[in-house]
């Protein structure tokens, strides 16, 4: 495995990039169909611009998280604060921050949010799939060591190879590649089918995806830390509670409504 894909002269193509741009391009054209099947209006020019500025949102939150939990070193190396290239996006700043524009973006354009989310959410799992690709062939977001047949030694000149020369690690970028696929298959061929109140899938996206996130940190050798706490796992189990509050509260709220307008015309 190697993090460079294609190289001529001073061009690179990294595995990493690449697999941004399937993701984006994948991504665009599921939400696309999404919004012509729940007749949403927005034209397919307004749903690109939602979905550049809401990426641009993104990555710079993921990087500015990244960032923040690693800010001694950073501040010693201000230089590398923009270079993503180099490695260094966590997931959850990337939902904080491109969350945030998504909600900007939308209300700006008078779109119900919750309608728009259940578009995306399956886009956005798909999306961390591939990326956990780019993070294999990068050598990065790896596992302890491990004496599991399916231990991985990963090149010498990776984060992973570094880290832990010439050792057997549990591949945890790929543990999170399968289990994104999974909860991209359960949402986009089942709870897709299925009718459901505004906001439903795109709370249990961050309920399936905390769960599964919760786990595969267990195994990861180089998570963020608050303190003696994995960061990630932390985070996910908030966004999960944050999820189900929302189904909660959102499902209490319209039966308390329908009520309240029966009783009205009763």
């Amino acid at each position: 495995m190697h993090p460079i894909l294609f190289k001529w002269g001073p061009l690179e193509i990294r595995y990493y990039g690449l697999m941004y741009v399937i993701a984006i391009l994948v991504g665009s054209y599921l939400i696309k169909k999404e919004v012509h099947r729940k007749d949403i209006n927005m034209t397919d020019d307004d749903v690109m611009n939602f979905i550049v500025w809401t990426v641009i949102g993104g990555v710079i939150g993921a990087r500015l998280y990244y960032v923040l939990f690693n800010l001694d070193y950073y501040l010693l190396n201000l230089k590398e604060v923009p270079a993503v290239w180099h490695g260094g996006l966590a997931i959850h700043g990337g939902l904080i921050g491109g969350i945030t524009v998504a909600w900007l973006y939308l209300k700006r354009r008078s779109v119900k949010f919750w309608r728009m989310s259940d578009c995306v959410a399956p886009a956005i799992i798909l999306g961390q799939a591939f990326g956990r690709f780019g993070n294999f062939m990068n050598g990065d977001a790896h596992g302890r060591p491990t004496d599991m047949p399916w231990g991985i030694v990963f090149p010498p000149d990776s984060i992973a190879g570094m880290e832990y020369p010439n050792i057997p690690l549990h591949p945890t970028m790929l543990y999170e590649l399968l289990i994104n696929f999974s909860i991209f298959c359960f949402l986009w061929f089942v709870l897709r089918k299925r009718e459901h109140k505004d906001g439903f899938i795109f709370a249990m996206y961050f309920v399936l995806y905390s769960f599964g996130r919760f786990i595969v940190e267990h195994f990861r050798a180089d998570s963020l830390m608050l303190g003696p706490l994995k960061m990630a796992q932390v985070a996910s189990l908030t966004m999960a509670g944050v999820a189900l509050a929302v189904i909660i509260t959102k499902r209490l709220w319209e039966s308390a409504i329908a009520k309240k307008t029966k009783g009205r015309n009763g």
